[in-house]
């Protein structure tokens, strides 16, 4: 074995805990990295097979009612590659032994066969046979949530009628991945189902033979989806339509193209955040050790050693520690992206989706580390080769002596003679004692970082849950009814508050911008569903004017007094323009809101609901929901308690969960980051410390000057840090925001409150290792100079 590589393992030995601190860094940026990239790759590649495979379509279109003949003209219009009409209708499940509302959605298939587009997987079973009118093929995630499997039955009010299905079938669908209902935001298995029928029966049981109500196409290569929706607009607004979109409105692509882009943002930021920390740590820890070795380079020059030989010999130092971190990194990273994987699963309803490390994922992880352990000591490897053998061979000169700054600013009066040399120490070596607070400073950010996260999500459910959402029951009826239902509806059992609202589907358009959502028209001061101020104070509406979610008013760069274009949907289909008199501030959603008469104004008729919401008697549900269904033109029924419990679930499996593990992992970079700064503060001072015990200081005395070092490091660094940790939560804030939630950017005093405790419990455990070690100091040897 070369000298060399002796000295390497004696080196690592040496240095195994300030190694494993460097690695775990290095390991938490590669692990971040493989479980975002990969766990990306993963979803996008099973996107994309998937969606080609079952001809998932690119344009969709609902209406009320046209003949088939209308087919023909819709395949003819320029762009269109396939057209294929559906019969859809909203309906009533009943699931033994479970008393919550459940609605589904059916939709027609060819008779005993796939459609062309948006086609079946079928997980168990098969399609619904050809002539059978009581066979439907089942959504696969509302089959699993009540355990459901080929040949059960289920009970169904279709059109009025209590009718008993057969299940054929266990699938799922390229257009139902993220399954929500209309008005949620997200999936609620239990209470929501798809299902899928064959046409003739299901037109026969509404009374569209002949007719069609949903139009989907796939587009030909190169054709204008813009073009192809105002001509199907166009044909299909005599027929009721509200207006045709493409796949960037379709619900379940939306939400899953928001997480891919969420998970583009997790890949971008939080591995470059811990490589930068392990790039500045390996810069620090290497420039030191370089120069306490400064001796030893000179003597291998001395011998003939190459500036190569002794550039080649620290760079392996360095990338053994890389490796380390790679292995580590790796490991962890394929223990928690399975763990994602499975998580994933829960809520993208896919054939398979399977996590794996594929070759260039690993390649690009370990390059990166690689890359941000060179950037760390490049500069630290070159001061070693290019210094010569006669200036190495001397000790460093000793520091001019005087009073610094630090000195000058605190009366002597107030310090002992260990507070004069702690602070002497730090006056005297600014640069290195400010990379050393940069160190800290930059852990304490991440956990400030990592505890926002926890607190903000609480902060944005809770507002929403509590200030903005104030009712029980969510009520939508299957077309506009008229606002006199307000008295019926107050009239039932349990109801002890109602407030009615009018949904109208929009498309908001401003400059080249345009967004497609709903206004809801509501009472001038509603109580049951606030409309909350930038202070969170209840806001009252106008007589005329729109209010905007604060992200949709950005999405569409408008502000307050901006005139919006608004096209209607439905009904009278027209553009007009209404004026931006305030926004609102909601985490939850975008929507537009106006008064409820000012809307139905904009619609050209009498007063009309499309739904209601109410605050119920928790005693009374059970007797209420039975009492609603009896009343005619009610399509669906929603507890807003659930809605809050669903989000709260998918919040703890997905956002809450990731910044557990964020959290950990900057707990143990801030005991990296100190317990590195306290061993190189400890090596660099040990002659200095043992010199003073000579001299008769006690242990306790000299292990104070050592600990108030740490300490005083740690204190500077604690605003620092507080300073970095809020620039890091808004640039997570910044880059997490999307339509279906926008966790709010508030800090509270326990999220710096964590940080600090975190970090002086850090600071406190590697005080006790250094101070131990300074017990153990053997001051004959350490006293003994290289001359």
């Amino acid at each position: 074995m070369r000298a060399l590589d002796r000295k390497l393992l004696r080196d690592l030995a040496t240095l195994k805990g300030q190694v494993a601190a460097i690695a775990v860094v290095i390991a938490a940026g590669v692990m971040t990295l493989i479980i975002a990239v990969t766990t990306l790759d993963a979803l996008s590649l099973t996107q994309e097979r998937f969606y080609e495979d079952h001809h998932f379509a690119d344009v969709f279109a609902d209406l009320k009612r046209a003949p088939d003949s209308l087919a023909e003209r819709l395949r003819e219009i320029p762009g269109v590659n396939v057209a294929e009409t559906r019969v859809q209708a909203a309906v009533r499940l009943e699931v033994p032994d479970f008393d919550d509302p459940v609605r589904g959605l059916l939709l027609s298939i060819p008779d005993g066969r796939q459609p062309l587009l948006n086609q079946l997987y079928l997980r168990e079973g098969r399609l619904p046979d050809s002539g059978r009118s009581d066979q439907v093929a089942v959504s696969d995630a509302f089959a699993e949530a009540h355990g459901l499997r080929a040949g059960d039955p289920l009970h169904a009010i279709i059109h009025g009628r209590l009718t008993t299905l057969r299940v054929s079938g266990i699938v799922l669908s390229p257009e139902f991945v993220y399954q929500i209902a209309p008005t949620d935001l997200l999936p609620d298995y239990e209470r929501y189902g798809i299902l899928w029928m064959n046409r003739r029966a299901l037109a026969g049981a509404y009374g569209m033979d002949g007719a069609f109500n949903n139009v989907v196409m796939t587009l030909q290569a190169g054709a204008s989806e813009a073009a192809v929706i105002e001509q199907l607009d166009r044909i299909l607004a005599r027929y009721g339509g509200i207006g045709a979109h493409g796949r960037d409105d379709q619900p379940s692509h939306r939400f899953l193209h928001e997480e891919l882009r969420q998970l583009r943002a997790q890949a971008a930021i939080l591995p470059t955040i811990f490589l930068l920390v392990s790039a500045f740590l390996l810069n620090v820890v290497m420039g030191r050790i370089i120069r306490s070795q400064r001796e030893q380079v000179a003597v291998l020059k001395a011998f003939g050693y190459r500036n190569r030989d002794i550039a080649f010999h620290y760079g392996m130092l360095t990338g053994l520690i890389v490796l380390v971190g790679c292995v580590l990194g790796v490991g962890l990273g394929l223990w928690a992206g399975t763990g994602l994987a499975a998580i994933y699963t829960e809520y993208f309803r896919f054939p398979e989706l399977r996590f794996r490390l594929q070759g260039w994922v690993l390649l690009l992880a370990v390059a990166v580390a690689f890359g941000a352990a060179l950037l760390g000591t490049l500069r630290s490897v070159w001061r070693a080769v290019s210094l010569p053998p006669a200036e190495a061979m001397r000790p460093e000169p000793p520091a001019r002596f005087r009073k610094g700054w630090i000195e000058r600013a605190v009366p002597d009066r107030w310090l002992d003679q260990g507070a004069r040399i702690v602070l002497r120490n730090i006056g005297r070596h600014p640069v290195k004692a400010g990379l050393s607070v940069l160190g800290i400073a930059m852990s304490v950010g991440l956990l400030v970082m990592g505890a926002y996260q926890l607190n903000a999500v609480d902060h944005m459910l809770d507002t929403q849950y509590r200030l903005v959402l104030r009712m029980d029951v969510h009520l939508t009826f299957t077309d506009p009814t008229p606002a006199r239902v307000h008295g019926e509806l107050r009239h039932q059992p349990g109801v002890l508050a109602v407030e009615t609202y009018r949904s109208v589907p929009v498309r908001l358009l401003a400059g080249h911008r345009d967004y497609r959502t709903a206004i809801l028209g509501l009472d001038e001061e509603p109580q049951l569903r606030q409309l909350l101020d930038g202070r969170q104070r209840p806001q009252r509406l106008p007589p005329e004017g729109l209010l905007l979610t604060d992200y949709l008013a950005d999405d569409l760069g408008l502000q307050v007094g901006d005139p919006v274009r608004v096209e209607i949907q439905e009904g009278h289909r027209r553009t007009v323009s209404v004026p931006l008199t305030g926004v609102v501030d909601e985490p939850l959603g975008v929507s537009a809101y106006m008064r409820r008469d000012a809307v139905n104004r904009l619609m050209r008729e009498g007063p009309a609901v499309s739904g209601a919401w109410l605050l119920v008697d928790p005693a009374r549900e059970t007797e209420l929901f039975d009492s609603l269904w009896e009343i005619p033109g009610v399509a669906a029924i929603g507890q807003i308690s659930q809605a809050e419990r669903n989000i709260r679930e998918y919040m703890g499996d997905t956002i809450l969960m990731f910044a557990l593990v964020f959290v950990l992992l900057a707990g143990s970079i801030a005991f990296a980051v100190v317990y590195n700064n306290a061993r190189i503060a400890f090596a660099e001072r040990a002659r200095e410390l043992a010199t003073l015990q000579v001299l008769g200081y006690s242990r306790a005395e000299v292990s104070a000057i050592l600990v108030g070092e740490i300490l005083a490091l740690t204190v500077v660094a604690l605003p620092v840090g507080w300073l970095i940790g809020t620039g890091f939560a808004w640039a997570l804030n910044q880059a997490f925001s999307m339509d279906m939630f926008r966790v709010p950017l508030v800090l509270t005093p326990a999220a710096y409150g964590f940080a600090t405790a975190a970090v002086l419990a850090a600071s406190a455990v590697a005080a006790v290792f250094v101070v131990r070690r300074l017990h153990r100091l053997d001051k004959v040897s350490v006293l003994k100079a290289v001359e």
